[in-house]
């Protein structure tokens, strides 16, 4: 999610589970090729398995900036077709390539061509009037003919004439339906559902329809409830919190010594605690206190040691 799922916060979420598949912000091909690489692509070795969200309509830059994103390390290269900003109309890539899925095909046949890692793709089930039972088929079985063989599916339209990004993320209906129906009829391939899934309770109802669950903003606004994935999902052992947040405070301190500040770094955390006794106190110091000049890891303790003393929440 952009702006959101930077490398602090998945590095957040892989202390918290050693099996989900963690995804980056959406990155253009172009902002590969001519931005900071190093800011743009690089991230903690803890993070594997880590995938790449790439943009872009060109096939000749998207397979050139994948063989960069191959070189950085990344286990999958995933080419966003769901992103519905206005940014992202404007550079013609995103959603609104759910119109052409024949560009789409071309561009994840190129970016195959040129790099060892998967290639797969996200994807809405169609924008503004298309039909969603003919135009999620369609770019589906697109993509399917040029090789992939894993998508990831947001269960809404995307309506790119009239809606805000906001909007795009609540607006539209959900059709898990539709979903479900194309993995039915398609069962080689390997179906994710997104979109407006909030527990694990509803991940896992989904997991008997389809092969995958993205969670999005349930995974950045309550984290913790990744700590439980790998036992109920991947017959791991069950992630105690505070030791996850033990490791994630190291890696905070580390970082601090390489020059991060400390108010990016302790983001992602501001809803860990949500909902538990202290949480509201929590989220107060961290929130007035990061961004002061020369904040430092002892801020991050004072705040977790005030999770003990609920009654001042």
């Amino acid at each position: 999610m952009m702006d959101w799922t930077d490398s602090p916060c998945r590095v957040l979420h892989r202390c918290l589970t050693s099996r989900a598949l963690l995804y980056t912000e959406m990155v253009t091909a172009e902002a590969v090729l001519h931005g900071d690489q190093a800011r743009l692509l690089g991230f903690d070795a803890s993070e594997h398995p880590i995938a790449l969200q790439l943009g872009g309509s060109d096939p000749g830059r998207l397979a050139q900036a994948s063989r960069v994103v191959a070189d950085f390390g990344y286990d999958e290269i995933n080419l966003n077709v769901g992103c519905p900003s206005d940014r992202v109309q404007s550079g013609r890539f995103g959603a609104c390539l759910m119109r052409e899925p024949a560009l789409v095909a071309d561009c994840v046949a190129a970016m195959r061509a040129a790099v060892p890692l998967p290639v797969t793709v996200k994807c809405r089930i169609g924008v503004d009037d298309q039909d969603p039972e003919e135009s999620l088929r369609t770019l589906i079985d697109a993509c399917a003919a040029a090789g992939v063989d894993t998508f990831a599916v947001h269960a809404r339209k995307a309506w790119l004439d009239g809606l805000s990004p906001k909007e795009n993320r609540d607006v539209p209906p959900l059709d898990y339906a539709l979903v479900y129906r194309v993995k039915q009829e398609r069962p080689g391939l390997t179906i994710a559902v997104n979109g407006g899934i909030e527990t694990l309770d509803q991940a896992e109802e989904h997991l008997r329809h389809v092969d995958g669950v993205m969670l999005g903003r349930a995974a950045y606004q309550n984290p913790s409830i990744l700590a439980d994935v790998d036992a109920r999902f991947f017959g791991g052992a069950p992630r105690d919190l505070d030791a996850a947040v033990e490791r994630y405070v190291d890696y905070v301190e580390r970082r601090l010594h390489e020059g991060a500040r400390l108010h990016t770094l302790i983001k992602p955390m501001l809803g860990l605690y949500n909902g538990k006794p202290g949480a509201r106190l929590f989220r107060r110091h961290l929130s007035e206190e990061a961004v002061k000049p020369g904040a430092g890891v002892a801020v991050l303790r004072a705040a977790l040691a005030m999770l003990k003393t609920p009654a001042l929440a």
